[in-house]
């Protein structure tokens, strides 16, 4: 059995005591253990290479329920572990052959790795959203085209004109505002970055999302940061802000490894 299981990394700590992940399970239901290195370790989990091997892999990630399945519980051993302390957290789908392969990484990244948590201790990930409305679909073009055809057309085109440029205005307004937030956010963090909006068609929300930011919090502050994250939702009455956290260090401190 042992040819056909891979080791599946979630993250990268300093050393720690493997009571600290009794019972907790990974992504194909497996104990969690450690790979001790010199200075660090890394949390790890056996799992069937039937299902989690290279070729296989490239099959399940297409999945979408196989994939958020497969996320959540990465990300809850992650969130267990840096419960303890800092982690630097392995992006997704890292299998190696074994555990001496592991060992390896850890040696040969081991300054990499020892500065990314040098560099996070004592810091979260939070996660603030914007949202508004100006964003949304303008009326359906057939529906236009019926009222042109129905209406005396200068007057509509006059109205819909009109339309257009509020719409264009709170687009801009909505805009400024969520980069004014950004900026006040990113003043009281360590770091921060914006990605990519997430589609509405995932979300189920057809409110445009205007940022989509990650700041890099020391625990010291975290107060202030949510407090100034309100203020800020007040302050743009244009905006919707979601504040999430506080999460393991995915924007700043993700180990990129290939694997196997």
């Amino acid at each position: 059995m042992a040819e056909h299981l891979g080791t599946w990394v979630y993250c990268v700590t300093r050393q720690l005591r493997d009571e600290r992940l009794a019972l907790l399970t990974g992504v194909d239901r497996e104990p969690v253990r450690s790979v001790k290195g010199p200075d660090l370790a890394a949390v790890v989990g056996s799992v069937d290479l039937q299902e989690f091997g290279e070729e296989p892999l490239r099959r399940n990630l297409e999945d979408l329920n196989w994939l958020d399945n497969c996320a959540r519980s990465h990300h809850r051993v992650i969130q267990a572990v840096a419960r303890s302390g800092p982690v630097v957290p392995m992006r997704l789908a890292v299998v190696f052959h074994d555990d001496a392969r592991v060992g390896t990484m850890l040696e040969e990244r081991t300054d990499d790795l020892a500065s990314a948590l040098s560099r996070i201790d004592g810091r979260a990930e939070w996660g603030v959203k914007a949202f508004s409305d100006a964003g949304a679909s303008e009326e359906g073009s057939d529906t236009a085209s019926d009222e042109l055809d129905r209406g005396p057309g200068t007057a509509y085109l006059r109205r819909r004109r009109a339309q257009l440029s509020a719409h264009e205005r709170a687009r801009n307004a909505a805009a400024m505002g969520a980069e004014a937030v950004h900026k006040a956010l990113s003043a009281i963090s360590d770091a921060a970055s914006r990605h990519p909006p997430q589609d509405e068609r995932l979300r189920g929300d057809p409110s445009w999302m205007i940022l989509n930011g990650a700041y890099l919090v020391e625990d010291n502050r975290v107060d202030q940061f949510v407090e100034t994250a309100r203020a800020l939702d007040d302050e743009h009455p244009g905006l919707r802000l979601e504040l999430t956290g506080p999460w393991p260090p995915y924007s700043f401190a993700t180990v990129e490894e290939r694997g196997f």
